[in-house]
């Protein structure tokens, strides 16, 4: 059981970043409640219980008609013809148009145009700013087609949108900030496409429940407002983002899948990474990370899959980190450490660990002798793990992050419950 659940998980991880799924569709199933596409979907939009394709009618031209009549002149290859039937004043008969009763509250008489899902049609073009008269759109599904260029600044006008999905599409040019206008947003998908530069502040205070943005050119450093997010998954895969792990300072959030694979980030993994209340996926590979792990990341008593493959960290892998009681997948390969202990080698045992590539005697699969005398040492003070000379709960553990601030006492960063079971020595 415990090896198809392994299976299971590295073949979703494996979609997520390889191909995106329609929105809202794919999940782990009821045993492993993570989002990948959407393990928990944000609730239905008011008034849309029953959205789907529409016999309502919404006669003559108003603005929503001429908003989809912009959207389909901006549109210059339709190989499926999937906007064949956009024709006449009926816009609730479109393919891919949903239309329901308005939002509670709003200025509206009849039926509205409350969703577009145009996923998958294969269409090239761009997105007009006329979008911004769909103004009870609470969803907008536009993955894996062709569209390029800009994303209009005028969607920050949509106050009922939902979701946005522009994943798998070839959009360009710096974050769209006018996503973080769109009040209701729930659900942001910008993953496969070609946006770049920094990452803002604000994208991580947004009250996002998911947010998808592997796969791009985003660059610079990951803000430290990234602990402030309320998001169950955040995916920052696959991009050229630079510097340091943020440290976890003050985090009270809900994260439960976190991305950091095939960036360049640098430097130690903080101390307060261990203490993340809800964390089932962590994934730290390929990137430039170095220094000893911190011990603290044997508090992490729910997490499943931990992957910290191709980086540069050193020492010995601590030992409480292979007794993580759910964990179904620990891969440290391809690093420079130099011990494990038996715990690890019984997790070995399972196929559930993975430590080639290092340089621990003695064992086989392991780095040359010279790639080990050549291991890279730690990078500054902060990388320095001196254990303390007493073990420490983790629910009462005193974790310091940055420089002279100390957290200590109860459970951390919003946990609750008793006394974890599980001991760390903390410096």
């Amino acid at each position: 059981m415990l090896r198809l659940r392994t299976v299971a998980v590295a073949a979703a991880l494996l979609l997520l970043l390889s191909s995106p799924a329609p929105t809202s569709q794919l999940s782990l199933g009821a045993t492993f409640g993570v989002w990948i596409n959407g393990a928990a979907p944000p609730p239905p939009p008011p008034g849309s219980a029953s959205l789907g394709p529409s016999s309502t009618q919404i006669q003559g031209g108003g603005q929503e008609y001429t908003a989809l009549q912009e959207l389909k002149a901006a549109i210059f290859e339709d190989p499926r013809g999937a906007l064949s039937s956009w024709q006449g004043p009926n816009v609730c008969a479109y393919k891919g148009v949903y239309c329901s009763a308005p939002p509670a509250g709003a200025a509206a008489a009849g039926a509205v145009v409350a969703g577009i899902d145009l996923n998958h049609a294969s269409l090239k073009g761009t997105l007009p700013a006329a979008l911004s008269l769909l103004s009870h759109l609470t969803f907008l599904h536009l993955n894996s087609n062709r569209l390029a260029g800009a994303v209009p600044d005028t969607l920050g006008d949509l106050q009922y949108l939902t979701e946005l999905d522009l994943s798998n599409n070839l959009f360009s040019g710096p974050f769209p900030a006018a996503t973080l206008l769109i009040p209701s947003l729930v659900y942001l998908d910008l993953r496969f496409n070609g946006f770049s530069g920094e990452l803002p502040d604000e994208v991580f205070a947004k009250n996002l429940d998911a947010l998808f943005l592997n796969n791009n050119q985003f660059d610079g450093q990951i803000p430290e407002t990234l602990w402030s997010s309320p998001a169950t998954v955040i995916t920052l895969a696959n991009n050229r983002l630079t510097g340091p792990v943020p440290t976890a300072y003050g985090y009270g959030g809900r994260v439960r899948e976190l991305l950091f694979l095939n960036n360049k980030l640098t430097g130690c993994v903080p101390e307060a990474l261990g203490f993340l209340p809800y964390i089932e996926v962590l994934d730290l590979s390929n990137n430039l990370l170095s220094g000893h792990l911190p011990s603290t990341l044997s508090c992490l008593s729910g997490i499943e899959v931990l992957n910290i493959a191709h980086n540069q960290f050193t020492g010995e892998l601590p030992e409480l980190v292979c007794d993580l009681r759910r964990i179904t997948n620990l891969s440290v390969s391809f690093n420079f450490f130099s011990g494990i202990s038996q715990d690890c080698d019984r997790l070995a045992g399972r196929s559930v660990f993975d430590f080639a590539g290092n340089c621990v005697p003695g064992r086989g699969m392991q780095r040359p002798q010279p790639e080990c005398d050549d291991a890279p040492g730690d990078v500054g003070l902060s990388c320095l793990r001196i254990p303390g000379s007493r073990p420490v709960a983790c629910a009462e553990a005193a974790v310091s992050i940055g420089i002279g601030v100390t957290f200590g006492g109860g459970l951390p960063f919003g946990m609750s419950g008793g006394g974890a079971g599980v001991t760390v020595t903390v410096p």
